[in-house]
């Protein structure tokens, strides 16, 4: 016997009937982003190393320790699993220059990939769903897009998710907020751990987001980003504040939220919930004004985020939000195996009609009893019976049996005109 193969760490398959909860997830977010009109988009899984590397920041957690790179064996290419997905988004819309006619709102789902140590919600291919606003530079779509997340929770019915928001400012405020915070990292380097050591030239701002409680103090004392932003900036955030004020979004705001991509500029925010323990962060983003002439495009405006699809349904799941459980509308009885090509017809006929019919399949041995059949009909959620007995196929009509009212009703429906009382199995 051939030895027995696994799926690599990290990377799990997913197998009905978990399967079904994310397809209600990816449901309910098509039909959020349609509402807000917001259109999908669907990016390469592997891009070139250099995307990230120049999108993200050499000096990223992610480039330096978390990426799946390799090299092309054809012709030497470096190339890399994507981590995320705003960076292949950004990457699209300027080679394909999609913005000459005006903003684009876009959206995406997809496996993300880092090599990291698998934990709760937390896996080296995990997956991402994020909308992200091309073209648009207010406050106005920073807002909107806030209250497109928030509107998700809603439509998942979750609670106790709680928002975040912060300012990064521009590049030459963060400049001068950086020398600062430099020079009062360095006069207490005693505090210092070994990251924050490491990331004191080259990433300080990361020091902030530090989750050492040796640090906490320090980090607590050290200069606010906020008390360097200029005019425009500070416009921009109390614009951003207005908005979410005015419908009714609650918010706190963190002077240490800033993110772990470079790209970011302006607003910045997080969901969080402390029903995940360490995990607590379900989605995050921000304004990324610079990320497209980065990689080569035309400088545009635009503002994004992403959710954890694992982190999310776990939520769901601890709070236990409900979720419909995908099942057939009606289950075929088939005694007889000889009757199977006139049964057929009549299923593709009800399916043609949009009812979801699933059929007993026989074995070797037969159809297998009525008794056995019922019990699978049970079994499968439907709330019919379909029986094509004898009986029934000799008078021209299949007996459709209630499974779910408790009354066991039946009634004849004629195999000729299937179309004519198909809607009778969804009502």
């Amino acid at each position: 016997m051939a030895e027995k193969l696994s799926a690599v760490k990290g990377m799990n398959d997913i197998l009905p009937p978990e399967s079904a909860r994310w397809e209600w997830l990816e449901q309910k977010v098509r039909d959020l982003m349609a509402r807000y009109a917001y259109r999908n988009i669907r990016t390469p899984i592997v891009e070139p190393t250099a995307l990230f590397v120049r999108s993200l920041g050499e000096v990223t957690d992610i480039v330096e320790k978390e990426m799946y790179s390799f090299e092309d064996r054809l012709n030497g290419e470096q190339l890399t699993l994507r981590p995320e997905s705003t960076a292949g988004v950004v990457r699209a819309v300027a080679e394909h220059s999609m913005l000459y006619d005006g903003g684009k709102r876009l959206y995406y789902m997809g496996p993300m990939f880092r090599h990291e140590r698998p934990q709760r919600g937390r896996y080296r291919q995990f997956h991402q769903i994020g909308a992200e606003a091309l073209g648009f530079p207010g406050p106005d779509v920073d807002a909107e897009i806030i209250l497109l997340a928030a509107a998700l929770w809603q439509e998942l019915g979750l609670a106790n998710v709680r928002l975040e928001i912060n300012s990064l400012g521009q590049p030459d405020e963060r400049k001068q907020h950086r020398a600062e915070l430099i020079s009062y990292l360095e006069a207490h380097a005693e505090v210092l751990d070994e990251d924050a050591k490491r990331r004191l030239h080259t990433n300080p701002l990361r020091i902030l987001d530090t989750k050492n409680p040796a640090m906490q103090a320090l980090v607590e004392g050290a200069p606010k980003l906020i008390d360097f932003l200029g005019k425009a900036s500070l416009a921009h955030f109390d614009g951003l504040k207005a908005m979410l004020e005015a419908n009714g979004i609650s918010y706190r705001i963190n002077p240490r939220l800033v993110r772990g991509m470079d790209y970011y500029n302006l607003s910045v925010f997080e969901f969080t919930t402390e029903s995940l323990g360490a995990q607590g962060t379900i989605c995050a983003g921000g304004r990324y004004d610079y990320l497209i002439e980065e990689i080569g495009g035309k400088r545009a405006p635009a503002v994004g985020w992403a959710l954890g699809v694992e982190r999310v349904l776990e939520l769901v799941k601890e709070q236990g939000a409900a979720i419909e459980p995908l099942v057939p509308d009606a289950y075929a009885v088939v005694p007889d195996a000889s009757a199977l090509p006139r049964v057929l017809r009549t299923l593709q006929a009800l399916r043609a009609a949009g009812v979801g019919v699933q059929m007993h399949a026989g074995s070797g041995e037969g159809m297998g009893s009525m008794k056995s059949q019922f019990k699978k009909a049970d079994g499968s959620g439907a709330r019919y019976a379909l029986i094509f007995g004898a009986d029934e196929l000799a008078d021209g009509v299949v007996t459709v049996k209630a499974l779910r009212d408790g009354t066991g009703a039946q009634v004849r429906r004629p195999l000729a005109d299937p179309a004519g009382w198909a809607a009778s199995l969804k009502a």
